[in-house]
């Protein structure tokens, strides 16, 4: 099996910013993770990672929000969705 497209959207905001999320099945957990997809999610500003959300290899679930680094806990693509969306609805607001 290979990976298979979930999922991926870009929209650009009206001030400029660019949201951007794909969600990949893999046929393979991504290490350390243990469930079957592999994802990225962004909101960037003039080329700057404003919120992000990813797993990689050796790194796991984790996501990138007011310039930290934070493990996430990952439930389903429907909740990652809903946690991407809040922490860029967030971050527009604090903008």
């Amino acid at each position: 099996m290979k990976a298979e497209l979930i999922t991926r959207f870009k929209d650009v905001t009206s001030e400029g910013g660019v949201i951007e999320l794909v969600v990949w099945r893999v046929p393979q957990p991504v290490p350390p993770c243990t469930h079957h997809f592999k994802y990225r999610a962004a909101f960037a500003m003039k080329g700057v990672r404003i919120v992000g959300f990813d797993n990689e290899r050796g790194k796991g679930d984790h996501c990138h929000v007011d310039g930290r680094e934070r493990d996430y806990a990952f439930v389903s693509v429907e909740q990652l969705v809903e946690d991407f969306i809040a922490a860029v609805d967030a971050a527009r607001r604090g903008q």
